[in-house]
Order: C-alpha cells, then sequence, then structure tokens
C-alpha cells in the first residue's frame, strides 16, 4: 500500500465512499416511518427540485430507462409519497408532483444528510472543507463531459 501511486486505488477509494455512503444498502434513508431506496430517494428529491415535473423529466435526469422508472413511481404512489396528474393540454403527459407526506419524507432525507455532512465536515478546518467541495465539484464537471457519463465505464 505504501508503493501505491495515488491513481493506482482509484476504483477501491470509490468504492468505500459508495459504503460509507451506504449506496449499497437496500433501503438508504428511513425518514417519517417509511423506508425509502436509494432510487426511490433520488426520484423524490428531483420531483421536489423540478418544477411540475414529468414522468419523462425525471427519467431522463436519472438516466434511467422509463419502464423501470415507472415501475419506481407506482411504487411511491402506493407509498402516497407522490401523485401522477394527466397534463390537461396533453393527456400523454403525466406530471408528478409530491404529497404532503413526500414532502416531509424530502425535508427529512435533506436534514439526515445535512446532519451527516455537516459531522464529517465538522473535522475538517476551513481549507479542507474547501478543498473537498472545490475537487467534488471539479471530478462532477469532469464526469459530465466524459464520453462514458451517466453510464457505468464497463457498459
Amino acid at each position: 500500500m505504501e508503493n501505491e501511486s495515488p491513481n493506482e486505488n482509484l476504483r477501491g477509494l470509490f468504492q468505500l465512499l459508495t459504503r460509507r455512503f451506504g449506496l449499497l444498502n437496500k433501503t438508504c434513508c428511513s425518514a417519517e416511518g417509511v423506508d425509502v431506496s436509494l432510487v426511490q430517494s433520488h426520484i423524490i428529491y428531483e420531483i421536489n427540485r423540478q418544477h411540475n415535473p414529468s414522468i419523462q423529466q425525471i427519467a431522463e435526469t436519472l438516466n434511467t430507462d422509463i419502464t423501470t422508472f415507472s415501475r419506481q413511481i407506482q411504487s411511491l404512489i402506493k407509498m402516497n409519497l407522490v401523485t401522477k396528474t394527466p397534463l390537461k393540454e396533453d393527456r400523454r403527459i403525466s406530471i408528478l408532483s409530491l404529497t404532503e407526506e413526500g414532502k416531509s419524507v424530502n425535508n427529512s432525507i435533506d436534514q439526515q444528510m445535512n446532519d451527516y455532512l455537516q459531522e464529517v465536515f465538522s473535522g475538517m478546518n476551513d481549507f479542507e472543507k474547501e478543498t473537498v467541495i472545490r475537487s467534488l465539484k471539479l471530478l462532477n464537471d469532469r464526469m459530465v463531459k466524459s464520453s462514458v457519463c451517466c453510464t457505468a465505464p464497463w457498459e
């Protein structure tokens, strides 16, 4: 390990980070007594972030196939977290919104993540925090510009 170059164990570093964020867990979050998967958490977040998004818009944002995505939406509707309303001008398009319970779950997940990150960053000085944040922004920007962006590199 001492003789490894900084790039030799990047995969291991990303895998460890993934595990520490709990991204491999079946349930990523428990909020308001509701267990939410990582995918469902992303959907809830995007519905909240975007203004009256359609199913297609959220599926594209998350780079998810529409069939798989539709099953997730149905699951969130059954959990009373999301509503789906046909667009008046074109009933083939459905608009997604969070129910009051969905908003509450989203706020709870936000608070949990913010508390967790605040704890993580509390052990860093301002320079270290700024360096991590700047590096994450740079990494995200480079990933978007990658030729294999938004898919696993081995697909």
